[in-house]
């Protein structure tokens, strides 16, 4: 079958002509007399005469559902495995008060199960593969053949690391002197049971309840049996039945599950099933919408007698689409800003109905549902009398006129009279038809007594689906034409990325990309133009070689160049359309509230910031359980840890020289100092590679230094910071390599090193992707930071100050960290100043690229890892990395706060 679009003319002509007999054609004649010949036979025999238009189906789906039974089943196992690790008691008392119980049965009754199981959990497995095989389903049979062979040998695997590498715990929980022979140990897991469950779990024996039954008698009985004749643990029965599930699950999403989605053939007897005579289907492409993948396939159906149709199939595995995507948004957003992540067909068929027949009922122009019906099992079809017209998405700009606009907010304002929220107003979802009447479709996601906040939702989405066709004054305009200034200012506070549809947030990222193009572009075009007219100057008045430049005039070159570049970056400069929403209604309703509303219940950073925390706790809490601190405080060395306290101070001095160097503008040294006290503050609010940068950059714009100006100033100073750290690691390293052999070979571990980076490079050149990616940044900073250090350059007390400020803010803190080390060391346990510098720049460039607040639990681990490693005992370097922490980190907090609210009221920040 060939694919065709929603409602090409050629389709809408047809479905004219197929309405209104009178007019129809020879041939489409010809064809309603073959089917009405063909509707008097049996339905088998006119499905397949029907005809249909319709892409193939894939053979095989990966099913969401199945990834995820797969993921819960491994969770399973490890949780399983952990209580057996390390609630040895509890195991121990379930297993005896299970044998205690189980001890009374009458052995008659138990050889009998024994027997009856032992034979019927074979049999069982095998009646219902003959069973499949008769009515042709021989795929799942080998699925489920697959499965099991899976499933045993991971129950080999399972059963000979249980035997020779797991802990004595676990070997406990799931083993115990076999009866037969008392110097051998049962099964850890079953070897002939879990594939049979990983069978019967492939095959699908869940869909049928009869068989299900039997074989979830005959599993349970072999269990019994084998816990009371001795030969299993109730741990191992759990074990085998979780392995046999979650192998299953695995290679049913592996290899896919058959496709048993219904096709256009089904379609076509279901609709006869209702009273419609279906002459011709053609089905409707959304493939390329990421928000319409679990919408249903869509099929235009024209009839024999009478108007064409719109039909809706909604299945299974289009449900399941997306499931990842609405699972992580429930998880992220709150309550009231997602949807229901699983539905059952039954509840998306009666949501859908719901809603279109409220919103037909609120005056709303909306499809007319007229049918609906199951089609087998895993489908049900909603028929809707043809709606016609173009989707917003497909109408040209010249026809989306003003009354157009105003149109749609008139259906959206009948919706929300009567509190139902349609929760995806895109382009695809307005259709208007040849009268010019706009149609709201697509309302399976909406909802019925909605609240004022998803109302609000609504507003925004639609001013935004309208605005990027329109722009933001025309959208804004009949939007308070319709709803009133009021009702649309109410809808800022959820003006925002989160709260739009996914199709809206990739078009808005899609412009935001070509924006800050346009930008770049713009500067070099300027830096070019800038560079031309000086050559084209210096053409026209040659300098004797003999001559010295002269150095005012070369600045003054240079600061016009700076200058050219600024205007052009600032007309280049564009806002984004939800920037240009919210003025143009601010210019109406100024007081209107603008302070996004909170939708977000977990941030990912936060999600992130919290597991890497975790870890570097546990890392910690495990290397602190052997250490007793209390001798060790008490013989600890006071001196060394004043010098600490006085490194630690001196970087904030540094720190500032280290900003202030690349800031040809004059700005107060001692405010700097107080804005790097205040960064300690900032920096456990948010990663230290992000909070410091908009910290200064913020500081230098008040101070007066233009925002450009401070952007690259900031830059510059990280930049070069940046290079000073891979020298000093490589310097340093090569010096650690170098300490205990004669030769002045460099270290194994720069080596790898340097060939770590090689290959990066070549990794990043060879990809054209990557390659784009960084010629693109490398392009933007030479625009932008570039320009700005070779102003730097001009003035060398500036660099001098800048260069030298990097240097002593590395050296305080490799001072502070080996004096952590030296209070709580002696002679024996002494380190090289360099090995402490290279563990220094290590933790320190990991803490930067950690995405919690101040590094915090990677610093931690590394330093800890890193001190262990060139020879530091545990003990001492343990506490040196906690006391080196406390001082440049924790402690600092309360100044840095004091700094920021002081810094702020002083307008400084």
């Amino acid at each position: 079958m060939k694919q065709q679009g929603a409602h090409p003319e050629g389709t809408e002509g047809t479905s004219d002509a197929a309405s209104r007999p009178g007019t129809a054609d020879d041939s489409a004649k010809g064809a309603a007399k073959k089917n009405r010949a063909a509707a008097e036979e049996p339905d088998f025999a006119h499905i397949d005469e029907v005809e249909g238009d319709e892409p193939l189906l894939p053979a095989r789906v990966h099913r969401p559902s199945d990834l995820m039974r797969l993921l819960v089943g491994v969770l399973a196992v490890a949780i399983l495995i952990g209580i057996a690790a390390f609630a040895h008691g509890t195991t121990s008392g379930l297993e005896q008060d299970i044998n205690k119980g189980t001890g009374q049965a009458p052995d008659l009754l138990i050889k009998i199960a024994g027997l009856a199981s032992s034979i019927a959990i074979l049999l069982v497995p095998v009646a219902f593969a003959i069973e499949r095989l008769i009515k042709r389903d021989g795929l799942r049979i080998a699925d489920g053949v697959l499965a099991a062979v899976l499933a045993h040998g991971v129950t080999l695997a399972t059963d000979l690391w249980v035997a020779r590498a797991a802990p004595d715990s676990i070997q406990e929980a799931l083993t115990q002197p076999s009866p037969g022979d008392i110097h051998a140990l049962t099964d850890p897991v079953h070897g002939y049971l879990a594939p049979v469950i990983a069978y019967m779990t492939a095959v699908g024996m869940s869909r049928r309840p009869r068989w299900r039954a039997v074989l979830w008698v005959v599993l349970l009985l072999d269990a019994f049996s084998m816990l009371v004749t001795g030969y299993t643990t109730p741990f191992s029965i759990i074990l085998t039945v979780l392995i046999g599930w979650t192998v299953a699950y695995g290679t049913l999403y592996a290899v896919g599950s058959p496709n048993v989605r219904p096709t256009g053939q089904t379609l076509m007897a279901g609709l006869r099933t209702v009273g419609f005579r279906p002459v011709n289907a053609s089905r409707e492409d959304t493939s390329d919408n990421p928000d319409t993948g679990d919408r249903g396939r869509r099929y235009f159906v024209t009839l024999e007698d009478g108007p064409p149709l719109d039909v809706t199939v909604v299945d299974r595995e289009q449900q399941a689409q997306g499931f990842f995507y609405r699972a992580w948004r429930n998880l992220t957003l709150r309550g009231f800003a997602t949807r229901s992540s699983l539905q059952s067909l039954r509840q998306a068929l009666e949501q859908e109905a719901l809603l279109a027949y409220a919103a037909i009922a609120a005056g709303a122009n909306a499809p007319k549902l007229i049918a609906t019906s199951e089609l087998g099992p895993d489908a049900v079809m909603l028929v809707y009398e043809h709606s016609g017209g173009r989707t917003l998405d497909s109408l040209p700009d010249e026809e989306i006129t003003d009354d157009l606009l105003r149109d749609t907010w008139h259906q959206v304002k009948a919706l929300q009279s009567r509190r139902i929220a349609h929760r995806r107003l895109v382009g695809d979802a307005i259709l208007v038809d040849r009268s010019g009447m706009v149609i709201i479709t697509d309302l399976r996601v909406g909802e019925i007594a909605a609240g004022d906040l998803l109302l609000r939702m609504d507003t925004s989405q639609l001013l935004v689906t309208l605005g990027l066709r329109v722009g933001a004054e025309r959208a804004v305009a009949s939007a308070v034409g319709v709803l009133g200034p009021d009702a649309v200012a109410d809808c800022l506070p959820m003006l925002q990325p989160i709260a739009l549809s996914r199709s809206t947030r990739a078009t808005l990222r899609r412009l935001a990309r070509e924006r800050a193009q346009r930008e770049r572009d713009a500067v070099l075009e300027a830096s070019r133009q800038a560079k031309q007219a000086r050559l084209e100057g210096d053409a026209a008045e040659p300098v004797p070689v003999l001559e010295k430049p002269d150095k005012k005039a070369v600045r003054a070159e240079q600061r016009a160049e700076k200058r050219a570049i600024d205007e052009a970056l600032e007309e280049a400069r564009e806002e984004d359309l939800l920037t240009q929403i919210r003025h143009a209604v601010l210019r109406i309703r100024p007081q209107a509230p603008v302070e996004p509303a909170r939708l977000e219940r977990v941030r990912p950073r936060t999600l992130m910031s919290f597991m890497a925390g975790a870890i570097g706790a546990y890392f910690l809490l495990t290397q602190l359980t052997h250490i007793e601190f209390g001798p060790l405080i008490a013989n600890a060395e006071w001196g060394w840890v004043a010098a600490a306290v006085l490194f630690s101070m001196c970087s904030y001095v540094a720190a500032a020289m280290a900003l202030l160097g690349f800031v040809p503008e004059r700005v107060p040294f001692v405010r700097t100092v107080a804005a790097q006290v205040a960064g300690s503050f900032v920096k456990i609010v948010a990663p230290a590679a992000v909070g410091g940068v908009a910290l200064n950059t913020r500081f230098l714009q008040r101070a007066g230094v233009r925002p450009g100006l401070a952007v690259a100033s900031v830059g510059a100073s990280q930049l070069f910071g940046l290079g000073c750290h891979i020298l000093m690691l490589l310097a340093f390293g090569y010096l650690t390599g170098t300490e205990k052999t004669p030769s002045l070979s460099p270290s194994r571990t720069v080596i790898a090193g340097l060939l770590t980076v090689a290959v990066l490079v070549l990794v990043v050149t060879s990809v054209p992707f990557l390659r784009k990616f960084v010629a693109t940044r490398v392009r933007s900073l030479f625009a932008g930071v570039v320009p700005r250090m070779l102003d730097v350059l001009q003035r060398p007390q500036k660099l001098v100050t800048g260069i030298g400020g990097m240097l002593l803010l590395t050296a305080c803190f490799v001072m502070c960290l080996d004096a952590s080390i030296r209070a709580f060391g002696d002679e024996s346990t002494s380190i090289s100043l360099a090995s402490v510098a290279v563990v220094f720049l290590a933790g320190n460039a990991l803490g930067s690229a950690a995405p919690t607040p101040g590094g915090v639990g990677a610093v931690e681990a590394t330093l800890t890892v890193g001190l262990i490693a060139v020879g530091l005992p545990k003990e001492v370097a343990a506490p040196a990395v906690l006391l080196f922490r406390l001082l440049t980190l924790w402690l600092p907090v309360l100044p840095g706060w004091l700094a920021f609210n002081h810094l702020t009221r002083k307008q400084a920040l």
